[in-house]
């Protein structure tokens, strides 16, 4: 049976899944080695039990995030924080020095061209926390991809680490932030 791999994308920019396209003629390999369960790449709706290894994208930046990464580390025996900042909170959490407030206000008011009004349903929009935070600090890591983003070779050697079985240990020139 091959091992049920899951790619999620939380609070960051989706470089890290255009870095893992990047793989090229590489994903064709990959895809006789394991079952892709979940991935923003894919039309799947929700996150499925029994996952082997998922490789997590992007800070924990609103309430969404942080319930969905608790799903996620229930539902998977192994993440991967994929890229800076699933690892560091990198970019995305540029924004602390910020409130919340006013972030929605800058967003929502100051610079809307049409209707300025900051959203109250948080059915569209979820909650922002106060700070973004990397993924360590909501859930337990099981290893690290860094990068902003990672390189589609730094990709290739976690994923054909993990799908033999293997923990990858990055060999120092990965070894990169930023």
């Amino acid at each position: 049976m091959k091992p049920r791999v899951a790619t999620v994308w939380l609070g960051g920019c989706s470089g890290c899944h255009m870095s893992f396209l990047d793989l090229d003629e590489r994903l064709i390999e990959l895809a006789d080695k394991m079952e892709l369960v979940y991935s923003p790449i894919a039309d799947i709706k929700e996150f499925p039990h029994n996952v082997d290894v998922t490789l997590v994208e992007g800070a924990i930046t609103n309430s969404e995030n942080e319930e969905y990464a608790h799903i996620i580390r229930k539902r998977s025996k192994f993440i991967v924080a994929f890229g800076d900042c699933a690892t560091t909170g990198n970019v995305t959490a540029m924004r602390n020095r910020f409130t919340p407030d006013e972030i929605l206000k800058r967003s929502y008011i100051e610079l809307a061209e049409k209707n300025p009004q900051i959203p109250n349903d948080y059915t569209t929009l979820a909650q922002l926390l106060k700070k973004a935070r990397p993924l360590h600090e909501v859930i337990k890591v099981d290893a690290w991809l860094h990068g902003c983003p990672p390189t589609a070779d730094q990709i290739w050697f976690a994923m054909t680490s993990l799908l033999e079985g293997k923990i990858p240990v990055l060999p120092p020139a990965y070894l990169r932030y930023g």
